[in-house]
């Protein structure tokens, strides 16, 4: 590949290693300025099941493929990844709209996935036994679990398709991928590194769409499909739920959070205002692990209520591409609405705003930094995912009030810790009901490590060595 644009027409679908043309397309547009970047085949059903044909066609190949032909595969698509990083950061700003400086590092963290399932696919391990009552022996094989559909968000769309796709191939699965339709280019592109890298045709398809429902409806039906994974909102993640049920599919859901961050009166808070920055700014707040609720000891309050504030009304608002920009616009028009009506509703129940809370003029999304105080226990903003660059700080009373204010939501993805006792952090990390917590930590996001949470947060975990179980089915023999 040159160090110019790879792909020849990044606007067609991959089904089978051809790019395909359709009669009807969508619109990609640019966030920064409301302008289209690009016109998308739009696939149909038809398309959805001719990619699954496809990728059953070749299943049995690819689970047969060694295991080191596999990670080879892998590996030399994450040092494509790593080579052609400019073109993939800019793409997804242009599409997604974050800052310069976020997309190249989501390309860094979204290659790591690539890099990571490479090392894992050759340490997929069984076990042998002799029966404990000696009746004969156990061996214990994994297999993959065949054909996937991969649903991925536009928040992170290059690290949201690696983190799916990586452990997939590494397992032995085919995959297919519905991008989301606010930003499919990225994946285009990462379809070109696996063609490159060498990956079989047929073992990867992509499939944008406008329309996600009717897309995925034929293939959940469908007997050859074996996996889901999604990541989305809860209300999405039920529907799909429903669906896989008629065959009794594996599914893998990444869904919506509503995580708390807790700072303790004992609390660095120097350290602790720099981890509640990263943890409700990173992208925009665009990020199913933002913090959506801040809650502070009364004694330490008004302290870091007034730095916090000084920090996000200091943030620079601009498109992705220039240079100095904090926070870019938000993905959509109504995402933007959604976010604006969800701090006027509060302001109007008692709250006040400290900063931001204002939609500005102009072209593109834009929505200023904001930060809530005294909103009402029962506001609506602490009980739904935010999704956006908005914080709420809430006073607690007492170690065992932080914990119930923090539990109080059916969501169980992340939470937040801060406080210089660790026997404190210990007992609170236990007691907090969600699958991953930050202590003294404002990012929680690893390859290494499990991603994933509990409630109406979702099933199954991704990244880490866990990540690949998700893919694999486990099968005992039994010997005489």
């Amino acid at each position: 590949m040159s160090n110019n644009a790879f792909i020849a027409d990044p606007t067609m679908l991959r089904i089978g290693g051809r790019s395909i043309t359709t009669d009807r397309t969508f619109t990609v547009v640019d966030p920064a300025t409301g302008a289209s970047i690009a016109e998308v085949a739009d696939a149909t059903p038809a398309h959805a099941i001719e990619a699954l044909s496809v990728a059953a066609d070749v299943q049995s190949d690819w689970a047969a493929t060694p295991a080191r032909a596999r990670a080879d595969i892998l590996r030399r698509a994450w040092e494509l990844v790593m080579q052609h990083s400019e073109q993939f950061a800019r793409l997804i700003t242009s599409e997604m709209g974050k800052p310069l400086a976020e997309s190249y590092g989501e390309v860094t963290y979204g290659g790591e996935f690539l890099r990571w399932y490479a090392e894992e696919a050759v340490r997929i391990n069984g076990r042998y036994a002799e029966s404990p009552g000696g009746a004969g022996r156990i061996l214990v094989t994994r297999q993959p679990v065949g054909t996937t559909l991969a649903i991925t968000p536009w928040n992170f769309p290059l690290a949201m398709g690696t983190r799916k796709i990586a452990p997939a191939l590494a397992a032995g699965c085919t995959v297919l991928i519905k991008p989301a339709a606010e930003t499919p280019l990225t994946m285009l592109l990462l379809s070109e590194v696996f063609r490159e890298a060498g990956l079989p045709d047929g073992v990867l398809s992509i499939l944008p769409t406008s329309d996600a429902a009717a897309l995925t409806a034929p293939l959940l039906s469908d007997s050859r499909l074996r996996k889901v994974t999604f990541t989305g909102s809860t209300a999405v993640g039920r529907t799909l739920l429903r669906g896989a049920a008629e065959h009794v599919l594996r599914t893998s859901m990444e869904l919506g959070g509503n995580a708390p961050f807790i700072v303790f009166a004992d609390a660095d808070l120097e350290a602790a205002l720099d981890g509640a920055m990263a943890a409700k700014m990173r992208n925009g707040g665009e990020a199913c692990t933002a913090a959506n609720r801040i809650y502070v000891e009364r004694s330490v309050l008004d302290e870091f209520t007034d730095e916090f504030t000084d920090r996000m009304r200091a943030l620079v608002v601009g498109p992705g591409d220039q240079p100095g920009t904090d926070l870019g616009p938000m993905i959509t028009a109504r995402q933007r609405q959604r976010v604006a009506t969800l701090v006027d509703m509060t302001v109007a129940a008692g709250a006040r705003i400290r900063t931001g809370g204002t939609v500005p003029e102009g072209p593109g999304y834009y929505y200023p930094p904001t930060v809530l105080t005294d909103t009402p226990e029962d506001a609506l903003i602490l009980r739904e995912e935010i999704f956006g660059p908005v914080a709420t700080i809430v006073a607690f009373d007492g170690e065992a009030a932080g914990v119930a204010a923090a539990n109080n939501t059916p969501y169980g993805l992340a939470a937040y810790i801060y406080t210089g006792d660790i026997d404190r952090a210990l007992r609170v990390s236990a007691a907090i009901e969600a699958g991953m917590v930050g202590v003294n930590r404002g990012i929680l996001s690893d390859v290494a490590a499990p991603f994933g949470g509990i409630k109406e947060s979702g099933l199954g975990r991704e990244s880490g060595s866990e990540g690949i179980d998700e893919y694999l089915e486990t099968k005992y023999v039994a010997l005489r």
